[in-house]
C-alpha cells in the first residue's frame, strides 16, 4: 500500500517528537554509536592490513580483492547470513558495518602513503632519520589529507547503510523508518530519514574541519 499524506496521516506529526521522544533519542544514539564503531573498527583493520602491504609489496593485490569482495556483498544478505550465526546482536551489526568501510579505507591509506615522493623519504634517511621517525615526522603528515578523506567518505557511507541494520533490530534511526513502512505511517520515516541526512552531513562536515585542522599547510600551498 503506497504512503499517501492527510490530515490523518500528515507528512510530519509534530506531537509524536514530545510523545517519542526518548525513542527518537535513543535510535539517533545507536545510528551514531554503530557508525563510530564499525569505522573505528575498519579504520584499525585497514591500517593493518595496509602496513602489511606496504611491507610487502606482493600482498596489496591479495589485499585490495579481498577488500573489494566483502565490499560487493549485499547488505542485506550479510545481515541475513550472520544472524543465522550470531544471533540477533550488536556484533551481527557490526561485522558487516566494518567490512564495508576496509575497501575504502585500506586504498586510501594506501594512496597516502604512495604519495610520499622517493626524494622526501631519501632526504629524511640523509638526515639520520630512523625508519620509525621517518614514519611519523615525514610519512604520516602526508599521507593524513589521504587517511581523512577516507575517513570521510567511510563516514558517510556507513550512516546510510546503518539504516540497514534495522532488519535484525540494530538499525538506529532505521528502526523509525522500518517502523513507518510497516505502519504506513509517514511521521517515523521522515523522522528516521531526515537525521539520517543531516547525520551524514554533520560527520562530513566535522572531518572536512579535522582535515582543515590537521594539514593548514594544504590551505596554504592553494593560496600562493
Amino acid at each position: 500500500m503506497p504512503l499517501t499524506t492527510s490530515a490523518a496521516n500528515p507528512l510530519i506529526r509534530w506531537s509524536y517528537f514530545t510523545e517519542q521522544w526518548d525513542r527518537i533519542q535513543e535510535a539517533l544514539l545507536q545510528h551514531i554509536q554503530l557508525t563510530l564503531l564499525a569505522v573505528a573498527a575498519g579504520f584499525v583493520i585497514s591500517a593493518g592490513l595496509a602496513f602489511l602491504g606496504l611491507r610487502y609489496r606482493w600482498s596489496i593485490g591479495p589485499i585490495t580483492l579481498f577488500a573489494a569482495t566483502l565490499y560487493t556483498i549485499p547488505s542485506v544478505a550479510f545481515f541475513g547470513v550472520l544472524v543465522n550465526y550470531l544471533g540477533l546482536g550488536l556484533l551481527t551489526a557490526l561485522i558487516p558495518l566494518t567490512a564495508f568501510t576496509i575497501l575504502i579505507l585500506v586504498t586510501n591509506i594506501l594512496d597516502g602513503f604512495n604519495a610520499v615522493p622517493a626524494p622526501v623519504r631519501e632526504a629524511a634517511d640523509g638526515m639520520g632519520l630512523t625508519p620509525t621517525q621517518r614514519l611519523f615526522t615525514v610519512e604520516i603528515p602526508i599521507a593524513v589529507p589521504y587517511m581523512i578523506n577516507g575517513l570521510r567518505i567511510a563516514t558517510v557511507t556507513t550512516v546510510g547503510l546503518v539504516t540497514v541494520a534495522a532488519i535484525i533490530g540494530y538499525g538506529g534511526l532505521g528502526r523509525l523508518i522500518l517502523d513507518g513502512l510497516r505502519r504506513t505511517f509517514w511521521t517515523p520515516l521522515t523522522i528516521g530519514a531526515s537525521l539520517s541526512i543531516l547525520l551524514a552531513l554533520l560527520f562530513d562536515l566535522l572531518f572536512f574541519l579535522l582535515g582543515a585542522k590537521l594539514t593548514p599547510w594544504a590551505k596554504r600551498k592553494q593560496t600562493l
